[in-house]
């Protein structure tokens, strides 16, 4: 039996905890979206329906898995999963060793409870308002690195990029 992809969300979050306005990722970060391009290369990707629509043209050598409630939906690439649990049977049958939850807000709400890390940039911007990030308890996470990077010409907001790892006795049930 194969084991469990690991489950990874990655995603860039406001300094108030916010993921967006409404549409949309609201900051141009090259050095973000380099990361996330290098991280997810070659990877499976869970992608609300809304989000997948907003990232079409960015799948390269992805394999996205669409979380939808729409039976009939039939994504242009990649394939149509009801539920978390469904998309780690997928990508874990295909031989998957990780699983990155790219938002929307409900696809990361629905798989933090079995998330394994969390991959997040950590923008230095106030947006007051918008589509949240779930709440995490930081005593269930060891920060198992960072780097932090300043404003630059490119990149008009600084950002630290950290990874988060659940601690094993932490685990939900």
């Amino acid at each position: 039996m194969k084991s469990r992809p690991t489950l990874t969300l990655i995603a860039a979050i406001s300094k108030d905890g916010f993921i967006s306005q409404g549409q949309g990722v609201p900051w141009n970060l090259p050095r973000d979206k380099a990361h996330f391009r290098r991280v997810t290369a070659g990877q499976w990707l869970l992608l609300g329906r809304r989000t997948y629509e907003e990232m079409l043209g960015w799948f390269r050598d992805h394999h996205p898995l669409v979380l939808t409630r729409d039976p009939n939906f039939v994504p242009f690439v990649g394939k149509a999963v009801s539920s978390v649990g469904e998309a780690l049977q997928v990508a874990g049958e295909q031989g998957a060793r990780g699983l990155f939850i790219c938002g929307g807000s409900g696809a990361y709400a629905a798989a933090m409870p079995l998330a394994d890390r969390l991959l997040l940039t950590h923008v230095d911007l106030v947006l007051g308002g918008g589509v949240p990030f779930p709440d995490f308890q930081a005593g269930d996470w060891h920060q198992a690195g960072w780097e932090a990077f300043p404003a630059d010409v490119e990149n008009p907001h600084a950002m630290v990029i950290a990874a988060y790892e659940r601690l094993r006795d932490r685990v939900p049930a």
